[in-house]
């Protein structure tokens, strides 16, 4: 059998990054990181950044958070640092759930490497016993800023401010999926994966919350927002092997593989083998909080 590294790609994947990165203080706390390729550009910040061989420290007050760390990163953007702007306002915090320290644009969060969630759920159609025989995945947009083109669970998105992981399902059930909130609120709480992982924008610190739905044989999906150009029903051992494969995107991967070890669907060898590794990946249970 094939190890761990090259059978689930997507566990290795979870876990590269660049361990040099600094510290990024907020506060008197460390909120995220940096790469160590980006410090340059912020030097030309330092009324508001305290930039040590060892740290980088925002200056100023928690009032004026919001607003410093707008213009710093508006110019950032503007010079090619920040990338794939969404418009979209994030929680600076340590845990879900705290009052935010500060609000920044997602695309921002990856520059400065902070914590953020994400929302997935596999859609599965089960036999009579209620084991899962299929899954609905989709295929990205080939015009999507990250990942474009690779497969990916029937819902998944970024978690904004405001919002909790369940959600930002509900309504990106609708964008997604076109499932209306009704169909969407059946869905229920799998597990929370966490990933550390270098990426195009920055780092990736998410916390990736998984849900499961049941559906019908007879409901289709229908994608409502033009992000996915493709929904498949496969069984699942083919999923598994997309998963597998290296074929999904490593978010969707991690909740496909999830899923296939929640609900036994691997044999007993390989059950095992995938439980130890992605065991370090778990957080806890997911909730529907």
């Amino acid at each position: 059998m094939p190890t761990t590294k090259t059978r689930w790609p997507a566990l290795a994947a979870a876990r590269s990054h660049d361990r040099t990165r600094l510290p990024f203080v907020m506060g008197g706390t460390v909120v995220g990181s940096v790469a160590r390729a980006q410090v340059q550009a912020l030097a030309a910040f330092a009324q508001w950044l305290h930039i040590e061989p060892d740290r980088i420290t925002l200056a100023c007050t928690a009032e004026t958070r919001d607003e410093t760390l707008a213009g710093i990163n508006l110019a950032l953007r503007d010079a090619g640092h920040i990338v794939a702007w969404r418009d979209e306002t994030y929680a600076v915090v340590l845990q879900h759930g705290e009052p935010p320290r500060a609000l920044v644009e997602r695309a921002a969060s990856r520059f400065w490497g902070m914590l953020t969630f994400g929302a997935h759920c596999n859609g599965y159609v089960a036999g009579e016993g209620g084991r899962p025989t299929h899954l609905w995945i989709a295929r990205r947009s080939f015009d999507k800023p990250t990942d474009p083109g690779l497969l990916d669970n029937l819902v998944g998105g970024g978690v904004p401010w405001n919002q909790t992981p369940f959600e930002t399902l509900v309504r990106e059930g609708w964008e997604e999926a076109g499932l209306s909130p009704a169909q969407m609120r059946e869905a229920r709480p799998g597990s929370v994966l966490e990933l550390l992982r270098d990426i195009p924008e920055g780092l990736q610190h998410e916390h990736l919350f998984a849900f499961d739905l049941r559906m019908p044989p007879e409901v289709r999906p229908v994608n409502q927002d033009g992000e996915v150009c493709e929904l498949h029903r496969m069984p699942v051992d083919e999923a598994i092997e997309r998963a597998a494969g290296g074929e999904m995107t490593v978010d969707a991967a991690l909740v496909t593989l999830d899923f296939a070890l929640r609900h036994r669907l691997l044999p007993p060898d390989e059950h095992e083998a995938l439980h130890a590794a992605l065991q370090p990946l778990h957080l806890r249970p997911a909730s529907s909080g």
